[in-house]
């Protein structure tokens, strides 16, 4: 093929890739404002668009794909499955989502699961959990949940309401009461807030849309302390920063604090739908037939590919290999900001982490996403000042190597 013919051939790639994007405006409803990238097909950490372009993925669906792009371990349990059943729905018994569980309570403190499709349903569900535990032991005043602010717990009413960004929940009507927000890491706050009347405090280990901020052990220890002092339950969001994120199974494992109800999603079906809340029998026992259900819950495709996700990460020495190339990163990171000085503060865990924009730059994440993007590299924000990066946890050192580069590359273009 001449230049000239090779020139055409992606010039109409590129003008096929705008076309698609401009349906996007016309079909879609207008609450997603996608970049003009197509994907096409994606390998392990690596995602090609539909003009050719291949981009290194430290983006991860938002912290989901956490095997990689496409993964030849997940293709084979759901083709399998997919010859079988595909639902039954939870007026059965459902074998895959008992493996599922048991795999879940083995790997945690838990001894019964629940089965949603997102991490939404999943701290509905916890919530819902919540204060039909306390009322069924402590009667109806026992209602609060305490959350935190610039915490995020899904876009249900509910969990946006309990979540601590009022952007989110802003002008839908009425919203629920019972429902506190206090400062984060503020031990005497929640000291002074927490009473008889608190049925829940709810958490994120690592404050993810909210910047990653990551929790203080000795604030979670005063929690888990409080929690138990007033009779509430202690909520454990684990939805990003679960299934090998921090460098462990869950981020809980880091602080040795356990908490009563634990949700998990994202990574758990890395890329196929999925979620959990997991808990104890005892408290299990409130949700009592008819009180919650999901009709998808239990997908028996969704459950084969967590379990696998989960067998992956656990025997295969993949979980162990977290923290070195967190370790790498981070470094990586401070040596190019020794450089640049564009941030103030890189912080998170694991392959979750979050740069902190100095006053300099304020307010120009999505720039340096845009700047990124532009060097091959897909990133997140974590609000306008925080630059969020969630790699798949199978990338390699060499990845890593060459995603700093095109970090290094997009800071200079803003210069």
């Amino acid at each position: 093929m001449t230049a000239i013919s090779h020139q055409s051939a992606n010039s109409e790639l590129r003008q096929g890739n705008q076309k698609i994007r401009a349906r996007h405006d016309n079909v879609m409803m207008p609450n997603y404002a996608p970049m003009e990238i197509v994907p096409d097909r994606g390998e392990g950490a690596w995602l090609w668009d539909r003009d050719g372009t291949r981009f290194l993925d430290f983006a991860a669906g938002i912290a989901v794909s956490a095997l990689g792009h496409a993964p030849k371990v997940l293709q084979e349990v759901l083709a399998d499955q997919a010859s079988r059943f595909w639902h039954v729905s939870n007026l059965m018994t459902n074998e895959p989502a008992i493996e599922l569980a048991d795999t879940l309570c083995g790997l945690t403190f838990a001894e019964r699961a629940f089965f949603c499709n997102s991490g939404a349903e999943a701290n509905e569900a916890a919530l819902k959990l919540a204060r039909r535990f306390a009322f069924e032991n402590a009667g109806a005043e026992k209602d609060e949940i305490i959350a935190f602010e610039n915490g995020f717990h899904g876009r249900t009413f509910f969990t946006v309401c309990v979540g601590g960004q009022e952007k989110y929940s802003n002008g839908f009507g009425p919203k629920p009461g019972g429902i506190s927000h206090l400062p984060w890491n503020d031990i005497s706050a929640l000291e002074e807030s927490i009473s008889d009347r608190t049925c829940a405090v709810i958490l994120e280990p690592v404050q993810g849309e909210g910047g990653v901020n990551p929790a203080d052990h000795n604030f979670l220890r005063a929690a888990r302390a409080l929690c138990d002092r007033h009779h509430a339950l202690l909520i454990f969001d684990e939805i990003q920063t679960g299934i090998g994120r921090s460098g462990k199974l869950y981020t809980y494992e880091w602080s040795n604090v356990v908490p009563d109800i634990l949700t998990t999603a994202k990574g758990l079906g890395g890329g196929f739908p999925v979620a959990a809340m997991l808990t104890t029998a005892r408290i299990s026992e409130s949700l009592a037939v008819g009180t919650h259900g999901s009709t998808f819950g239990g997908n028996p495709l969704a459950c084969v590919v967590a379990n696998r996700v989960l067998q992956e990460l656990t025997q295969t020495g993949l979980l162990e290999s977290v923290t070195p190339k967190s370790d790498q990163l981070m470094q990586g990171l401070a040596d190019l900001n020794s450089r640049h000085h564009m941030f103030t503060e890189i912080r998170g865990c694991g392959l979750l982490i979050g740069c902190q924009l100095s006053s300099t730059y304020a307010g120009r994440a999505g720039e340096l996403m845009k700047a990124c993007m532009d060097q091959g590299l897909l990133a997140l924000v974590a609000g306008p000042d925080v630059l969020r990066l969630a790699p798949p946890l199978i990338i390699t050192e060499q990845e890593i190597s060459s995603g700093l580069e095109k970090i290094d590359a997009a800071v200079v273009s803003l210069h």
